[in-house]
């Protein structure tokens, strides 16, 4: 048949122009597209052929094939799958509302539908090769067809296509790109199957190219007469579980992370329902160098029925979860015109919820572990990624009772520095007349131990968290309580250590009493940096210690964000004293150095807490004054 123009769909002329203008953000994708819609055409013949197996012809061995010609500016791929038939050519390459794909899933019902379940559903990605190419050849026969009625359809991506019948030998389809000005590094054989390893490794269908070596007399890689295949062409994830070996998944992980370490753990199940697919999710056993950066994108590798669409797919996965590396494969998820942004949709947040809810799994099987070697495991992820997944108390309130059994704190417990202490350890060695968990929060660990707003929990041996992560202070400002007992700083508002304390509140009464002339004169001495100044039993070794009222930022807080160079509201902490210390029963209201006195008080339970003085050369004055005094 004589070769005859035909006008292209108007929603593909629009398409058209929006590609050639680089819709796509990385232009190199028009490789995924094209192997995927070859791949397609693959799984089609594959499913039709269970019912007419004489469309195999003589060749039942699928592949793709990928090849290029410096001279002629060409990329080829080619395909031997189901191929196209003249009026398919002209339907499926002029019009996007009739996908091939799309006509072919209106055909099938009930099982067969279940069974075609792995055939991509891709209506405009063979317009992409138009980003790299000014002209583009389709050669074509379909499958059962006679080599007589083959199809030849050529266009510029200029509004029109011409199209031919051709004398065609080999069933599937062959796409020649000819390459616009400046696309010239495509034709390299490295640069080729670099694209292809990135996007399409895991296509289950070997994808071939000619093997090149060095030729020590040209001085150049030259092509041999022999294929290689360029991608695994299995995808790892979509087998059974009892196929893969622990030293497959390991090598796996290697790739897909390039890291040259094994993962800490994995975890590799199918899910079925509403939302249908694969996953695949690792446990680094090191954090990367750029972790506690959360503009850094980071995320899991997203495909579709085998075909990658993009790394790093964040939406997958909530932001404290962000260390886990993996694959999520969805059979059912829709895909935009670029397949580069993934739309925030129902399927998307099924999947997101399915996903956490099982990387927080597998971290409970090890938090859980019995042996050593597992508790072992557990220390190592937390040294590494601890204070990431504490971010999920103030993020995630769907999961924050799984997260808070996972979370881990020193405590003086023990004597260490290391975070080993569950909240359900805490709980299980409260007093019986305890009702609360308490903390402390400071810059390291050994100013935690140290502060002065522990003694009295020592004295009734009374554990207290230690908590010294830069995250904690945030964290736990909006995850207040767990199994039901409520989480208490020892350094903010008055202490109330309710029945722990109920012996002692007569004479501490008594005490108050006595006092309060001195204590409203230490008022009116440090009305410009104390809110209050009141007496404390928290105290049995300091003379002096500052907390923060009830409901108003620590100063821990306060020197964290002002550290990192934000705006914190200025906010005077209460001083409390300690009225069976040596310094604060030897003070005296008529004493001509009362306020030099009180300062020296506030600027030591500063220091204490690890602050820094506003005035340090006037603390020295006044320290060396009073020693002169004495």
């Amino acid at each position: 048949m004589a070769q005859e123009t035909m006008s292209f769909q108007a929603e593909v002329k629009q398409l058209l122009q929006l590609m050639i203008h680089s819709l796509y953000s990385n232009k190199e994708i028009f490789l995924r597209e094209l192997i995927s819609n070859a791949s397609d055409a693959a799984d089609k013949l594959r499913f039709e052929a269970i019912a007419d197996s004489t469309l195999f012809e003589t060749d039942p061995n699928l592949r793709i094939r990928v090849s290029y010609d410096k001279a002629a500016r060409t990329i080829r791929i080619d395909d031997n799958g189901i191929g196209m038939s003249r009026e398919e050519t002209i339907s499926h390459l002029g019009t996007i509302a009739r996908s091939g794909t799309k006509e072919f899933f209106s055909k099938l019902s009930g099982d067969q539908q279940k069974d075609a379940a792995l055939i991509g559903q891709f209506g405009v990605g063979f317009y992409s090769g138009f980003i790299v190419a000014d002209k583009i050849t389709v050669e074509t026969r379909r499958a059962g067809l006679p080599a007589a009625e083959g199809v030849r359809w050529v266009s510029a991506g200029e509004g029109d296509f011409a199209v031919e019948t051709i004398e065609r030998a080999q069933r599937g389809t062959t796409i020649t790109l000819h390459l616009r000005e400046g696309e010239d590094e495509l034709l390299s054989s490295y640069r080729l199957k670099s694209i292809i390893q990135k996007y399409s490794d895991h296509v289950a269908l070997p994808i071939l190219m000619k093997k090149e070596e060095w030729d020590q007399e040209k001085g150049e890689m030259v092509e041999k007469d022999e294929d290689e295949t360029v991608n695994q062409a299995s995808a790892l994830w979509t087998r059974p579980k009892n196929d893969i070996t622990d030293e497959q998944y390991k090598q796996f992980y290697q790739h897909l992370a390039h890291d040259h370490q094994d993962p800490l753990t994995w975890t590799h199940n199918r899910v079925e329902g509403r939302s249908e697919y694969t996953q695949l999710l690792y446990v680094p056993a090191h954090a990367p160098f750029d972790l506690w950066n959360r503009d850094h994108r980071a995320g899991l590798k997203l495909y579709v029925k085998r075909v990658f669409i993009m790394d790093d797919a964040e939406q997958l996965l909530p932001m404290y979860l962000r260390f886990i590396k993996g694959v999520v494969d969805s059979s059912d998820l829709p895909l935009n015109v670029s397949r580069e942004i993934l739309q925030e949709s129902r399927d998307v947040k099924a999947i997101r919820e399915g996903v956490t809810k099982r990387a927080l799994s597998m971290l409970e099987e090890l938090a859980n572990a019995e042996t050593d070697e597992g508790k072992a495991q557990y220390a190592s992820f937390w040294t590494e990624f601890g204070q990431v997944l504490k971010e999920g108390l103030g993020e995630d309130f769907a999961n924050r009772d799984r997260i808070a059994k996972l979370v881990r704190f020193a405590s003086t417990h023990n004597d260490t520095s290391e975070q080993n202490v569950s909240l359900a350890d805490y709980v299980a060695r409260m007093k019986p007349e305890q009702s609360k968990i308490y903390y402390v929060t400071a810059d390291t660990w050994q100013a935690a131990k140290n502060s002065p707003h522990l003694e009295v929990f020592r004295k009734k041996g009374v554990e207290v968290l230690l908590l010294t992560d830069r995250v904690d202070e945030w964290a736990l400002s909006s995850f207040t309580e767990f199994d039901g007992k409520p989480l208490a700083s020892v350094a903010r508002g008055d202490l109330d250590l309710g029945a722990l304390n109920d012996e002692e509140k007569k004479a501490q009464e008594e005490v108050g009493e006595t006092m309060k002339p001195l204590i409203e004169k230490m008022k009116e001495a440090l009305k410009d940096k104390a809110k209050d100044v009141r007496l404390t039993f928290r105290l049995t070794d300091s003379p002096s210690c500052l907390v923060a009222d009830d409901g108003e930022m620590s100063g821990y807080l306060q020197r964290m964000l002002k550290a990192a160079g934000q705006n914190a509201p200025e906010m005077h902490p209460i001083l409390e004293v300690n009225p069976e210390h040596a310094l604060v029963k030897a003070l005296s209201v008529d004493s001509a150095n009362f306020d030099d006195w009180c300062h020296l008080l506030f600027d030591q339970a500063l220091l204490a807490e690890g602050g820094a003085l506003e005035d340090p050369a006037s603390f020295v004055k006044r320290t060396n004054a009073l020693l002169l005094a004495r």
